[in-house]
């Protein structure tokens, strides 16, 4: 197992592992906010506010995942660079 096998397998479970993790722990937290909104049942509610404010961050977390995987995806393919996990073996 050589140096390439080794960065190829990180690389295979930073795009397999923790990219899927974080936007489900996002989209978790979204719908955790949901469930605390509906939950309190009073629009003027501390907790319906809560559930507001967490709803806000999920959605805020989802879209800097997004815009983040977008922006590496660009420079993939604008530089020519092959996509994570598919380093080439010599």
């Amino acid at each position: 197992m050589g140096i390439i096998d080794i960065i190829d397998a990180a690389f295979g479970i930073v795009k397999n592992v923790l990219i899927p993790l974080a936007f489900a722990l996002c989209l978790f937290y979204f719908f955790w906010g949901v469930a605390k909104y509906i939950r309190s049942g009073a629009a003027g509610d501390k907790a319906a506010e809560e559930g507001k404010k967490v709803m806000v961050w999920g959605i805020v977390g989802l879209f800097v995942a997004f815009s983040i995987w977008g922006i590496i995806k660009f420079i993939q393919v604008e530089l020519g660079i092959p996509g994570i996990g598919s380093v080439s073996k010599q």
